[in-house]
C-alpha cells in the first residue's frame, strides 16, 4: 500500500526560507564588526556565519527537492535531497572548523590586541539572541514534520549559540582582564565543538543516504504491531528506511495458503494500514503476501550469516 497524502511542506519552506534571510544578515554584521574588532573569536562567529548561510542555502534548495513528487527516474520519491543537504551542511562547517583552528593557533602564538570590545559584545548578543530564535522555530518544524534537513539546519544554528556564547564569554573576559590570548583559545575551543558538530551532522544525514534500518525498537514496534493484525501467521524479511520527508517500510507477511486471493489482499492492507498508524510522518508500507510454512531463500537468513549468499 502507498501512502498518497503529501507531507506538510508549508512549516519546512518557511523554516528554510527564514533560516537562509537570518544567516545572510548575521555574515554581514559579523564579518563588519571582525574588521573593526580584529578579534579571532569574532572571526570564528563570522565564518560560523558564512557556513550558516552556505548551510541554510543547501537546506533551502534541499527542502525543495525533496517536495518533488515521484517520477519516472524516481519512484521512491526525492526525499533523500533533505540527506544530502546535510551533509553538504556537515562538510562545510568541518571545512569552517579546521580553517578556524589554523588561524586561532597562529594568533595563540602572535597576539594581537582585540579592538572595540563593545561594538563586538553587542553584535555577538544579537547573533545570540537570532540563532535561540530559529532553533526554537526549528524545533517547532521538526517535530510538525520531521524534516531531516530542517533537522539538521537545527543542529547547525544549536552549534551556532554554543559559538556565540563562547565567543561572548572570550571578549568579556579579555576586556576584563586585558589578556589578549584567551580570544584565540575560545577560538580553538569553538573550531573544536564545531567539527564535533560535523561528525553528528554528517553521521544522521549518512544513515539515510546509506538506507540505514531504522532503530530496533521500532523495527521490534513494527513486527509486534503487524503479527497482532487477524489472520497473521507470520512475519520476515523486514526492511526499513527513513528518506528525508518519508519512511519506507516493506515486510514478507504470511498468512493462511488456503485464503482466496481477496482475503490474502485484505489481510495485507490491514497490517500495512496498522504499520501506517505508528508513525507521524508519511509511511510507504509494503507487504508482500505468502503462504504460511513454505521454505524458501530469505533475507533474514542471509543477514544472520553475515550478509553471505
Amino acid at each position: 500500500m502507498l501512502e498518497n497524502n503529501r507531507p506538510d511542506t508549508g512549516p519546512r519552506r518557511l523554516a528554510s526560507g527564514i533560516s537562509l534571510a537570518v544567516a545572510a544578515i548575521l555574515v554581514v554584521v559579523k564579518l563588519a564588526a571582525w574588521i573593526f574588532t580584529g578579534s579571532v573569536a569574532m572571526l570564528s562567529s563570522a565564518m560560523d556565519a558564512l557556513v550558516d548561510t552556505a548551510a541554510s542555502v543547501a537546506t533551502f534548495f534541499g527542502v525543495r527537492y525533496a517536495e518533488r513528487p515521484p517520477d519516472h527516474d524516481h519512484r521512491f520519491g526525492h526525499g533523500k535531497g533533505e540527506a544530502v543537504a546535510g551533509f553538504t551542511q556537515a562538510t562545510l562547517l568541518a571545512g569552517a572548523a579546521l580553517a578556524l583552528a589554523a588561524q586561532s593557533a597562529e594568533r595563540l602564538f602572535f597576539p594581537e590586541p582585540v579592538q572595540l570590545l563593545g561594538l563586538g559584545l553587542g553584535v555577538i548578543i544579537v547573533g545570540l539572541l537570532a540563532a535561540a530564535g530559529l532553533v526554537a522555530m526549528q524545533t517547532w518544524v521538526v517535530r510538525r514534520t520531521g524534516s531531516t534537513a530542517i533537522s539538521a539546519d537545527r543542529a547547525h544554528y544549536a552549534t551556532d549559540v554554543a559559538v556565540n556564547l563562547a565567543v561572548l564569554v572570550a571578549l568579556g573576559v579579555t576586556r576584563l582582564t586585558g589578556w589578549q590570548r584567551v580570544d584565540p583559545i575560545f577560538a580553538l575551543a569553538i573550531s573544536g565543538y564545531m567539527l564535533w558538530s560535523s561528525r553528528t551532522i554528517a553521521q544522521e544525514a549518512l544513515k539515510q543516504l546509506l538506507d540505514h534500518e531504522l532503530s530496533t525498537q521500532e523495527r521490534q514496534r513494527i513486527a509486534e504491531t503487524v503479527l497482532a493484525c487477524s489472520d497473521v501467521r507470520g512475519l520476515h524479511d523486514l526492511r526499513t528506511r527513513h528518506a528525508g520527508d518519508r519512511i519506507f517500510v516493506e515486510f514478507h507477511l504470511e498468512v493462511d495458503g488456503h485464503l482466496t486471493i481477496d482475503e490474502g489482499h485484505a489481510v495485507g492492507d490491514a497490517a500495512e494500514a496498522s504499520v501506517e498508524r505508528l508513525f507521524p510522518t508519511t509511511v510507504e508500507v509494503t507487504a508482500h503476501l505468502e503462504p504460511a510454512g513454505i521454505v524458501d531463500d530469505r533475507l533474514d537468513d542471509r543477514v544472520a550469516l553475515g550478509g553471505n549468499t
